[in-house]
């Protein structure tokens, strides 16, 4: 899942970050200051990263006369494409920082409406043209799906259902709302620094004692992996550590927070993603390899929104953070429906250039006329709607 996030104008951490009453009280909002356009630039080639995985190195035959496998058709750059999948760790690592720049200090209603709003029009039509792709245009690649998930795949929350996603690409988006839901809750009892900053803590350290010790005395797990996510809760604490460091300033215990995330996060993450790449690709890469990719995204981001290049202003990367969600929406299906199209007529480079510029057009055409257009009317509808329940009007 990308990190579907509209960033903020935003105000860096003061030299007077981190005192005074901010264990108790939110902080005010901050001037309004440009947003870190680096960080959009980063996220569009988190999803770039996962397009390629999907598209040179996972295991598909869609390449027709140029391999029998994408590995076979990419043999050089299927190399490095295979460790793309990382991008969804990217991901998650900016998704932590973004949703608490954006949230922090706003009523339950205002989080709920700006969710709704930023996820679900670009979602539904990515779901019903991939709907029409799998069970009308390429029937057989829908062989494990029936049109009877469809209506499951529209609310979002399949993964919690039993129900197959439409596109298995649409797995991160369950994760995701699972973290929203847990932030959900943080501005129902009030978001403050200090809690924010216990939460970053506990979570991960919480999830990963229940699920080891469970699957250690042959317990079930099953609950543990759905309400804590230990395999992903620490690449989002880790984010939430670097968002209270930008935002609030330095200090050690923060700092601490953001290590043990980073050594849980790049851990599983190379539990998950080792084996995860030799069955998907064949490609058999040292576990610490992994491990220290992850702790280098972390590192990165760490760096974009830290230091002097939080203020660097690039054209276009206001644009390319709007075209990351859109992307990974619909590029994988649509993309191998295109590669399967094409490679028997064209060179590769060629089809993999063609169809790269397809789903970057139709990502700016879901953006132009489907999210500019509906999803701040969504926002402000839901909000209204929501903040009629007195618990939900107000933060606290």
């Amino acid at each position: 899942m990308v990190a579907t996030m509209e960033l903020p104008r935003v105000e860096p951490a003061g030299p007077d970050a981190g005192r005074k009453d901010q264990g108790t009280t939110p902080a005010a909002p901050a001037p309004a200051r440009p947003r870190l356009a680096l960080l959009d630039g980063l996220r569009l080639l988190a999803a770039l990263a996962v397009v390629l995985f999907h598209w040179t190195a996972w295991h598909h035959g869609h390449w027709g006369r140029h391999g029998e496998t994408a590995v076979e058709a990419w043999p050089w750059l299927s190399q490095f494409s295979a460790v793309g999948a990382l991008g969804v760790q990217l991901f998650f690592v900016i998704s932590g920082f973004v949703i608490l720049l954006s949230s922090f200090g706003k009523s339950p209603a205002r989080f709920i409406g700006s969710r709704v709003g930023r996820l679900y029009p670009a979602y539904w039509v990515a779901v019903l043209a991939t709907s029409a792709l799998t069970f009308v245009l390429w029937p057989g690649l829908g062989s494990e799906r029936t049109p009877g998930d469809i209506p499951a795949n529209l609310t979002m929350f399949q993964g919690g259902l039993g129900v197959g996603h439409i596109d298995g690409v649409y797995w991160t988006l369950w994760v995701e709302m699972k973290f929203y839901l847990w932030i959900l809750a943080f501005t129902l009892i009030g978001m403050t620094v200090r809690r924010v900053l216990a939460f970053a803590l506990t979570w991960p350290l919480l999830g990963n004692a229940l699920f080891f010790i469970l699957q250690s005395s042959g317990q079930p797990v099953a609950w543990v992996e759905h309400v804590f996510f230990p395999q992903y809760s620490a690449l989002f604490a880790g984010g939430m550590a670097l968002f209270l460091l930008f935002r609030f300033g330095h200090t050690p215990l923060r700092w601490a927070a953001l290590a043990v995330n980073v050594a849980i996060g790049s851990l599983w993450s190379a539990r998950v993603q080792q084996p995860e790449t030799v069955e998907l690709t064949g490609y058999d890469y040292s576990f610490w390899l992994f491990v220290g990719i992850t702790a280098g995204l972390f590192a990165l981001v760490a760096v974009m929104v830290l230091t002097p290049l939080a203020a660097v202003r690039v054209p276009g990367m206001t644009l390319a953070g709007q075209l990351t969600y859109p992307v990974y929406l619909i590029h994988q299906l649509w993309g191998w429906w295109l590669i399967m199209l094409l490679s028997p007529h064209l060179p590769r480079e060629l089809v993999l250039a063609l169809s790269l510029a397809a789903v970057l057009a139709v990502a700016w055409t879901v953006h132009r006329w489907v999210e500019r257009p509906l999803g701040p009317r969504l926002q402000r509808a839901v909000t209204a709607g929501v903040g009629k329940l007195d618990f939900l009007a107000s933060s606290r």
